[in-house]
C-alpha cells in the first residue's frame, strides 16, 4: 500500500506499518471529556465551545486512527501533511471570534481523490496515471468549504476512475491504495464508487466526507457501509475541478453518519460557481432562502406522499430479513403520518435500468473522452493530457494498474469515439424521454413528494434525469451486512426529501458503528 504521506512526485511503495489497536482509545482517554465515537458536528462545535477539545486535537486523533485502521479498511489514499496547520488556524479564529456559529468551522472532511485541491494533496481518481498532476485552483465545492473554515484531512480512496476504465474491476479498488473494505463485513462489497468516503465515514476515520455521483457513486455505497448519503440535483453543487465523467449527470455530495451532518455539508458546498456556470446558474433557483438545515423536521414524514416502487426493486424472498425490515419501515412511516402509495411503476422501468438500452452507456463513453480531456486540459502541470495519455501510460505500467486482471475496455470504448455526434446525441434525447414519461409523469400524476426503493436500486433512474436522492441506513443481513433505503425525488425535491430522511432516520435509529468483528489481521497488499 503506498504511504499515505505519499510525495507528489514519487512512484515508489512503501509499506504502512499495521499498528495497535491500542492507540485511538489510548487518545481517547487523552480527552476524556469527549466521545469521539459517532462524534457529530454538534457534538463537536459543543466541545469546540466548552474548550473541552480543539480542532487540532480533534485532527490528531483522526490521523491517529486513520494510521491505525487504514492499513486494513483502505479507506484513505493520502493524508493533507497540513491538516493540523489548518486546524489550529482554526482554533486561533475560535479565539478571536468565538461567535462563529459555521458548523463545518474547524471540521475534518476527507474528499474523494476525484476532487481537486490546490495543495499538496494529489488528486489522481486512484490511479498511478494523474499522481504528480497539479490543479491550477481548488475544485469549486472545496473553495466553499475552506471559506467556512472546514479542515481537509485527506483524500478518501475510490473505484478507480469512479468504476469508468474497466466493468470486471471490483467496487472500491483502485491502484494507488488496493481494495477498500467493507468494516461490517469483510467479504461484503463496500459498492461505490466513493466507497473510501463511505468507509471512512462509517468506521469512524473522520466526521464528514464528500462523494460525486454519476450513477449509484454515492448512494450505493452509503447504504453498503450504513452512512447516509445525499446524491444532490446536478448543477447544485459545482464540479469545477471535479474529474469527470459525464457533465450531465455529475454530481458531488456528502457521506455522512447522520442526515443532520450531511445537511450541513449540502448547505455549505451548494451554489453559483463561475467555472461551472451553467449548471450552478440553472439550479441555483432550488436552493431554498435560509439553507437546508431548516428542514430537519422530526416531524417531517407528516402529510408527505410517498410512492413504493415494488416491481423490479423490493424483489426479497418473503421471509428474508429485507422484507421484513421494509415491512415495518413501511408501518412506521404510515404511523409518523406519511401517505405511502403502494405498487407504482416507472414506464419503462427496464429499459432504463439497461445501460444499453437507455442511452446511457452510450452517451457518458463518448461524454467522458470529451470532459476528461478538457478537465486534463486545465492542469497546470501533469504527466498525461489526453485519455489517450492515460491508455498509453497504463500499458507502459500494467503491473501497477493491473491491467491483464481488469483492462481498461471502457477506456479504448471512449477513446474510439469522436465527440458527441448525432447517435449521442439521439441516446441523451431518448432519456430525457424515459424521464419525462417515467418519473416526472408519476411524481406530478400521483402527487408524490418522493419515491422510495431499496439500497440504491433507483440509481440510473435518479441518474439519467439528474435528479436528488438521499440514502438513510436501513437494517443488516442475517451475516450483519448494511443495508439502505433511498429516498428520490425529482429535481429541487431536496427539501421535500431531507425532511422525509431525516424524520425517517430519527423514528428508525438504525445506524450502528460496525464492531470489525474478525476483520483485524495483517493482510497482503491486494
Amino acid at each position: 500500500m503506498p504511504s499515505l504521506y505519499l510525495h507528489r512526485f514519487s512512484f515508489a511503495f512503501t509499506v504502512v506499518t499495521f499498528l495497535s489497536l491500542s492507540l485511538p482509545f489510548r487518545l481517547s482517554a487523552q480527552y476524556s471529556s469527549f466521545n469521539f465515537t459517532e462524534a457529530t458536528v454538534d457534538s463537536i462545535q459543543a466541545a469546540f465551545r466548552s474548550r473541552s477539545l480543539t480542532s487540532a486535537q480533534l485532527v490528531r486523533y483522526y490521523l491517529s486512527v486513520i494510521q491505525n485502521l487504514n492499513p486494513h479498511l483502505r479507506a484513505v489514499i493520502e493524508v493533507n501533511p497540513d491538516a493540523v496547520t489548518q486546524a489550529a488556524k482554526a482554533d486561533l479564529e475560535r479565539e478571536r471570534h468565538p461567535n462563529n456559529r459555521n458548523r463545518l468551522h474547524g471540521i475534518p472532511i476527507l474528499l474523494k481523490d476525484i476532487i481537486g485541491t490546490a495543495d499538496k494533496l494529489n488528486t489522481t481518481a486512484g490511479s498511478f496515471a494523474l499522481l504528480g498532476s497539479v490543479v491550477s485552483r481548488d475544485s469549486g465545492v472545496v473553495r466553499r468549504l475552506r471559506k467556512v473554515g472546514a479542515v481537509i484531512l485527506g483524500k478518501a480512496s475510490m473505484s478507480e476512475w469512479a468504476h469508468f476504465r474497466s466493468e470486471t474491476a471490483p467496487n472500491g479498488w483502485c491502484a494507488r491504495s488496493g481494495q477498500g473494505i467493507n468494516p461490517y463485513v469483510a467479504s461484503a462489497t463496500p459498492c461505490g464508487s466513493s466507497s473510501g468516503s463511505a468507509i471512512a465515514t462509517a468506521a469512524n476515520l473522520v466526521t464528514v466526507t464528500l462523494g460525486t455521483e454519476t450513477d449509484g457513486s454515492i448512494l450505493c455505497p452509503a447504504a453498503a457501509n450504513s452512512v447516509v448519503g445525499i446524491k444532490p440535483t446536478v448543477g447544485l453543487t459545482s464540479r469545477s475541478m471535479v474529474i469527470p465523467i459525464s457533465p450531465r449527470q455529475d454530481t458531488i455530495g456528502p457521506i455522512c453518519r447522520t442526515v443532520r451532518d450531511a445537511v450541513y455539508v449540502l448547505d455549505a458546498i451548494v451554489g453559483y460557481d463561475v467555472y461551472d456556470s451553467k449548471a450552478t446558474k440553472e439550479a441555483a433557483k432550488y436552493i431554498p432562502k435560509g439553507g437546508y438545515r431548516r428542514f430537519l423536521n422530526f416531524d417531517g414524514l407528516r402529510s408527505k406522499r410517498i410512492g413504493i416502487l415494488r416491481e423490479g426493486f423490493f424483489n426479497f424472498s418473503k421471509n428474508s430479513v429485507q422484507a421484513k425490515v421494509f415491512e415495518q419501515h413501511f408501518s412506521l412511516m404510515r404511523k409518523n403520518g406519511a401517505m405511502l402509495i403502494d405498487n407504482l411503476q416507472i414506464v419503462n422501468t427496464s429499459v432504463i435500468l439497461d445501460y444499453n438500452q437507455s442511452g446511457e452507456e452510450l452517451a457518458t463513453v463518448a461524454e467522458f473522452k470529451v470532459a476528461l480531456n478538457n478537465y486534463l486540459s486545465q492542469l497546470t502541470s501533469s504527466p498525461v493530457r489526453s485519455l489517450s495519455d492515460v491508455i498509453s501510460f497504463n500499458e507502459k505500467h500494467k503491473k501497477e494498474e493491473k491491467i491483464q486482471e481488469y483492462g481498461q475496455l471502457i477506456f479504448l470504448a471512449s477513446e474510439s469515439t469522436n465527440g458527441i455526434n448525432s447517435k449521442v446525441r439521439n441516446a441523451i434525447s431518448n432519456m430525457a424521454r424515459l424521464s419525462s414519461k417515467g418519473i416526472e409523469t408519476l411524481m406530478k400524476e400521483k402527487q408524490l413528494d418522493a419515491i422510495v426503493t431499496p439500497d440504491a436500486t433507483v440509481s440510473s433512474i435518479l441518474g439519467i434525469g439528474g435528479y436528488p436522492g438521499i440514502s438513510v441506513p436501513a437494517g443488516y443481513d442475517k451475516k450483519g451486512v448494511p443495508f439502505g433505503i433511498t429516498f428520490g425525488g425529482l429535481k429541487g425535491y431536496e427539501p421535500r426529501l431531507i425532511e422525509i430522511a431525516y424524520a425517517f432516520e430519527q423514528a428508525t435509529k438504525v445506524r450502528k458503528p460496525p464492531s470489525f468483528k474478525g476483520q483485524f489481521q495483517i493482510i497482503s497488499d491486494l
